[in-house]
């Protein structure tokens, strides 16, 4: 069986703690990279969480931000926060190695409204971001880097791309620095075996989801040997249109093991 590893930004892990279980059960992934816990480590759900089959490694913040890897198989924590500003105490990053793979969940700063302090803190983040995944690749272990990267690639990943042209997702210093990831060597798993046009991850509330209003924002990224072995990779828009859905929908690639 192939090793299926999923990123999702549940948008509130004690809101979506039940969606999460049910999706899980259909869904079958061996590791779920997840954001936006909005929760403290000793407020997360592991009952539920190890009722479904997962071992679970938290950084969590109280109200806001929080990352978390969950893992069928037992999981070594290697980071719980991004290096490089050691004054830095928003939960954005967790990184560990797990079913024979090591994996980043990530929370990238939204940046909104740009041009101010939340967007240099954003792109500051982003540079550290590629020193670290620079170094992740000298290890040349397979590595996978999951998460909600509030950034969509380009204008085809946008539903009306004239409105969101000066929206921190989508500002050219973005998504430059998306790039320089994938220039670094890693493969952008969805963008890699699809050529759609429009296909998205994130939905805005109201009646976004209905329209397909949305933006493609959750990605995994591959180091060469975790690309080397990407059979599939799909959108799974299902939870996005249950009752009290998160506004975001997981991503799930499949690797050969």
């Amino acid at each position: 069986m192939p090793l299926r590893v999923a990123t999702w930004n549940v948008n509130s892990i004690k809101q979506r703690a039940g969606h999460l279980a049910d999706w899980a059960k259909q869904a079958q992934p061996d590791v779920v990279l997840l954001q936006e816990l909005k929760c403290t480590e000793d407020n997360f759900p592991r009952m539920e969480v190890q009722a479904a089959g997962y071992a679970a490694a938290v950084v969590g913040q109280k109200s806001y931000n929080g990352v978390a890897i969950l893992s069928r198989d037992t999981i070594e924590v290697t980071a719980t926060a991004l290096p490089g500003d050691a004054n830095d105490a928003q939960a954005r990053y967790i990184e560990a190695r797990t079913c024979g793979v090591r994996v980043g969940s990530i929370y990238l700063p939204n940046g909104n409204p740009a041009d101010g302090p939340k967007y240099a803190y954003k792109l500051a983040w982003m540079d550290r971001l590629r020193a670290h995944a620079d170094a992740l690749l000298r290890s040349e272990e397979t590595t996978v880097l999951g998460g909600d990267y509030n950034c969509a690639p380009t204008d085809d990943d946008v539903y009306d791309p004239a409105r969101f042209a000066d929206d921190a997702l989508c500002r050219p210093e973005t998504r430059n620095r998306f790039r320089a990831l994938q220039y670094l060597g890693y493969t952008e798993a969805w963008r890699a075996l699809h050529d759609d046009r429009h296909v998205y991850s994130y939905w805005d509330y109201g009646a976004a989801f209905r329209n397909d209003d949305g933006l493609r924002i959750d990605h995994l990224l591959l180091s060469p040997q975790a690309a080397d072995r990407l059979k599939t990779c799909e959108i799974d828009t299902t939870p996005r249109g249950w009752d009290k859905a998160s506004d975001h929908t997981p991503v799930v690639c499949e690797l050969d093991v």
